[in-house]
């Protein structure tokens, strides 16, 4: 089922998400859900706050080109073990600031832990387009955007820019 993604300005993207204790079967219709949301959106990466639930679980499928087998990844309470000194500079956007992207700089390699949609432990290192989905959606579930990284009148200006955007939806 595709979900609503929200839309910042909104509360709830602002917030830090609980852990997952227990991978119930609502949780994992949400991240199927999630899955959905995110390929029909279409985007590389999805957190749960981004669709209005605060729970640390995000989704996210970097595989590019229609040739190329989908890797669609789950991950319950995900957080990076280690981080490269070395950095990229990824122009990113977000599904919940349509159409503003902006250059950030992160780590260009991380290892990241997490719990699978089958209750397991899991690690693996991510580069490239991989390492900047997964650091973005691990921002989210601190209740970190991009453009939290900007500048203020930058930020500023793109945060005016989803008011209208959400103005103009509301009037239809």
């Amino acid at each position: 089922m595709i979900r609503p993604i929200l839309i910042h300005p909104d509360p709830r993207l602002k917030k830090v998400c609980d852990p997952v204790t227990e991978i119930t079967p609502d949780l994992r219709k949400l991240a199927e859900d999630m899955l959905d949301t995110m390929y029909d959106a279409p985007g590389v990466g999805l957190a749960a706050p981004q669709v209005g639930v605060t729970k640390r679980l995000l989704v996210m499928d970097c595989v590019k080109g229609p040739d190329l087998p989908q890797r669609p990844m789950v991950l319950f309470n995900p957080s990076v073990t280690w981080a490269s000194e070395d950095l990229n500079t990824y122009e990113e956007g977000c599904l919940s600031i349509p159409d503003q992207y902006a250059d950030v700089e992160r780590p260009a390699r991380v290892r990241v832990a997490w719990t699978g949609i089958d209750g397991l432990p899991q690690e693996e290192e991510f580069e490239g387009l991989w390492a900047t989905c997964v650091q973005h959606e691990i921002d989210h579930l601190n209740g970190k955007l991009f453009i939290d990284y900007l500048g203020p009148l930058k930020r500023q200006m793109i945060t005016r820019k989803m008011e209208k955007l959400k103005r103009e939806r509301a009037r239809g």
